[in-house]
């Protein structure tokens, strides 16, 4: 099997641009897009943002996992 050889290109062409197309599916915009808008809505009202609440949830399980052991025993 013979591999093809590269030919030069004349330095006119050179200096022409190539058209070069990227085409991007439509999902590589619009998902970044809408994680920026919902990082920016978390930003802009904290208070939506459940993780930031004052008392964990973790600490609610802990405390009601407590009373259930004291009502065992």
């Amino acid at each position: 099997m013979s591999a093809r050889s590269h030919t030069r290109r004349d330095s006119a062409d050179q200096a022409k641009p190539t058209g070069i197309e990227i085409q991007l599916p439509w999902w590589s915009i619009a998902l970044p897009a809408i994680a920026f808008a919902a990082l920016l809505l978390l930003i802009l009202n904290p208070a939506d943002a459940h993780a930031a609440s004052s008392e964990p949830a973790v600490t609610d399980i802990l405390e009601r996992l407590r009373a259930m052991l004291s009502l065992a025993a």
